[in-house]
């Protein structure tokens, strides 16, 4: 069975833990094993700095273990910007060279979403006065590129996963 690395804010729930059991017992109805970052608690007794140090030792063995890896990118503390955390192992992942796949609820552009303003010289600001890319993709580039992306939850992103599978074993046979 393909594991699955479950990345994604969903460890900020007040009900972490309880949402991770969902999404694991959600993968293995499509035919993958979940890897969910709070599996394992950090021993007790550590520091702030040691407990975060262990924490991304084993979120970073759990990606290793994985064979892909599924990343929720709805925005997260901001409009247009998914989790830091899960960007990070999304890259890690890349550089791993292990498939990505990522899903989030809104199907529009960037800069529909982050777009406050328009400048003298045309360019999109956000609210900070950065200005915002225009590519016409749903994220910043360096995701949009990276990871095949669905439109929906979880479950229609392992669903479209399991398709590209059956697919990927038709054109082997």
């Amino acid at each position: 069975m393909k594991m699955v690395y479950l990345a994604g804010f969903d460890v900020f729930r007040e009900d972490a833990r309880d949402w991770g059991e969902q999404l694991k017992a959600l993968c293995l109805r499509y035919g993958y094993e979940g890897l969910y970052p709070l599996d394992k608690a950090a021993p007790s007794g550590l520091s702030g700095s040691a407990t975060a140090q262990w924490i991304y030792e084993a979120n970073i063995a759990l990606i290793r273990r994985a064979y892909v890896v599924m990343a929720k990118l709805y925005d997260f503390r901001g409009p247009g910007e998914p989790d830091s955390g899960t960007a990070f192992e999304v890259g890690f992942a890349v550089a791993l060279e292990k498939p990505v796949w990522g899903y989030a609820g809104d199907a529009g552009t960037l800069l529909d979403r982050v777009r406050v303003r328009t400048d003298a010289d045309g360019n999109a600001r956000d609210a900070r006065g950065y200005v915002v890319e225009d590519f016409g993709l749903s994220m910043n580039l360096m995701l949009a590129c990276s990871v095949r992306r669905v439109t929906g939850d979880a479950e229609a992103c392992l669903a479209a996963m399991a398709e590209a599978d059956r697919q990927l074993a038709v054109r082997r046979d």
